[in-house]
C-alpha cells in the first residue's frame, strides 16, 4: 500500500477518535450544567459550538477544565486538517 494511503487512514482515525473523545466531554459537561435530560437514554445532539464558547456551561472549576479540553480536542482536529491539506497540496504533481 502507498505511504500517502496510510498517512491518510491513521490521520482518518485519529480525526474519528479525537472527534468521538469531543463529543463524550461535550456530553459530561452538559450533564454538569443541567442541560442535558438525566432520565432519557435515548441519544441527543451534542452541542459543540455552544459548550465551547462557554454558552450555558456551568461555571466551577471542574466543568470548565472539562471544556477547556473539549477545546484542546478540538483545536487538534483543526490542526490535523489544516496539516493533512498542506501535506496534500505538497505531494499534488505540479501542473494540475
Amino acid at each position: 500500500m502507498a505511504p500517502f494511503a496510510v498517512v491518510s487512514a491513521l490521520w482518518g482515525l485519529a480525526t474519528v477518535a479525537a472527534l468521538i473523545a469531543a463529543i463524550r466531554l461535550c456530553y459530561r459537561i452538559e450533564r454538569r450544567s443541567g442541560r442535558y435530560p438525566p432520565a432519557s437514554r435515548l441519544p441527543a445532539y451534542a452541542n459543540l459550538l455552544p459548550v465551547a464558547f462557554n454558552r450555558g456551561v456551568a461555571a466551577d472549576a471542574e466543568t470548565q477544565a472539562l471544556r477547556r479540553r473539549m477545546n484542546r480536542l478540538l483545536m487538534a482536529i483543526l490542526a490535523g486538517f489544516v496539516l493533512f491539506a498542506g501535506l496534500v497540496v505538497r505531494l499534488m504533481p505540479s501542473g494540475q
